[in-house]
């Protein structure tokens, strides 16, 4: 797709200006059901016929995309507040999109979390029917692994991916949840560290081991899920967690145990509130969201400060995907490489601010902030230098991917290493 005329792309950095929040349920309430019930349904040429498992090989793909044509529509399941937006139903790139190819998007927040978006489509697509969604943004994880496992993405025709190929930056070009790209690009993604007040803390946080600190007692935020829990107590005791083993599980359960009385909640979404009040000092975060809570300036004392330990942090990223089904294939692929233009992804990124995918980004966002003033100057300025939205290679260094325990056995022993900790 070819970049839009100047005209189009010169928007109003205001536009997308105002109350910034972060979404809901993003990650947390992770705990997936063990045994991989439910047969995978039925599909032509030869992607997703009767298995647990989707034919991407090239002969079944290329003659999966080779009878479908570009329709008038479709639509679009996201998260609440994840795109830019102008007023009540207004999204200045994806009415842009609109108007550049006559294809209408149905634009729905459908995803408050994984878990029940999966069980919502779960009964349609594994009967081979329309869910009612042709894209969809679903997290690396547990969820995507059970939607894959279960053939129920479709294959990307990589050859309606131009922009992605050209923009993207490498390490979103060869993610370990999904080599190749096979089934998905990345919408957004966001790091998990500590994020702490250090007008309560005291000192600098720079460890794992700091959320240990007896100091501070009562005052510590962890996060209540069976993914980000585990894998940043693995970094902890200093094991990456794509190399862990069951043993290591145990060490991982023992050190977060140790550290439980100290600890004043376990946490899903309203940590970054008990942070910004005082009631916590220190807790497991999202990068986006202190970087959010910094904008509002309703911090007690000073900003607060987020951390990638020197253990290392997590990247995560939230992937665009088709379900099978879908009635409108093709025109999902060309709203998906649309987003990977520059200028399209600056945008977005100048209002959600969680990481661009695309490194090109961060100029457009730079020259934004040059072209305004007074407020707008200063958080367009923030949101083009920061750690959250356009990371350092440096930064990207010191993270690292999650271990997702596959769906059954591996996964029942995870849970019941590590649920008794966060659910007692």
């Amino acid at each position: 797709m070819s970049e839009d005329s100047s005209e189009q792309t010169r928007r109003d950095p205001a536009l997308m200006r105002g109350l910034t929040q972060s979404r809901l349920g993003r990650r947390d309430v992770l705990r997936l059901f063990g045994a991989a019930g439910g047969a995978a349904f039925l599909a032509s040429c030869g992607i997703g016929s009767q298995g647990s498992a989707t034919d991407t090989s090239k002969t079944a793909v290329a003659g999966y995309w080779d009878t479908h044509k570009p329709t008038d529509s479709l639509t679009w399941a996201n998260w609440p507040l994840y795109l830019d937006t102008a007023g009540k139903g207004a999204h200045p790139t994806l009415d842009r999109f609109e108007k550049q190819t006559g294809i209408q998007v149905n634009y729905i927040e459908a995803i408050q979390d994984n878990a029940p978006f999966f069980a919502k489509v779960q009964p349609s697509l594994s009967s081979g029917q329309y869910s009612g969604f042709d894209l969809a943004v679903i997290s690396s994880g547990i969820y995507f692994n059970k939607f894959k496992e279960l053939g129920f993405f479709l294959p990307l025709d990589q050859s309606r991916l131009t922009n992605f190929h050209k923009y993207a930056d490498p390490r979103y070009q060869s993610e370990a949840f999904d080599p190749g790209n096979v089934l998905s690009i990345p919408w957004q993604a966001g790091f998990t560290g500590i994020g702490y007040n250090p007008a309560m803390t005291g000192r600098e946080i720079t460890s794992w081991e700091d959320l240990q600190d007896p100091k501070f007692e009562g005052k510590i935020g962890m996060m209540a899920n069976n993914e980000d829990l585990p894998n940043c107590a693995l970094l902890a005791i200093g094991v990456d967690p794509q190399k862990s083993t069951e043993a290591d599980w145990h060490k991982a359960a023992d050190w977060l145990s140790k550290q439980r009385p100290l600890v004043r909640q376990y946490y899903s979404q309203n940590y970054i509130g008990a942070l910004a009040t005082g009631d916590v000092w220190i807790s497991m975060a999202w990068s986006g969201d202190i970087f959010q809570q910094n904008l509002s300036g309703k911090a007690v004392g000073q900003a607060l400060k987020f951390a990638i330990p020197d253990e290392g942090g997590l990247l995560f990223t939230d992937n665009f995907v088709i379900l099978k089904e879908a009635k409108n294939p093709v025109s999902a692929m060309m709203l998906m490489d649309y987003y990977y233009q520059p200028d399209i992804a600056a945008e977005v990124t100048e209002w959600v601010n969680y990481i661009s995918p695309i490194p090109d980004a961060q100029k457009i966002v730079a020259a934004d902030a040059a072209a305004s003033s007074g407020g707008d100057r200063t958080y367009l300025d923030q949101v083009a230098n920061s750690y959250a939205t356009f990371p350092t290679q440096d930064t990207y260094a010191k993270t690292t991917i999650g271990f997702t325990p596959k769906v059954g056995d591996e996964l029942n022993t995870w849970n019941s290493i590590f649920e008794p900790v966060y659910q007692s």
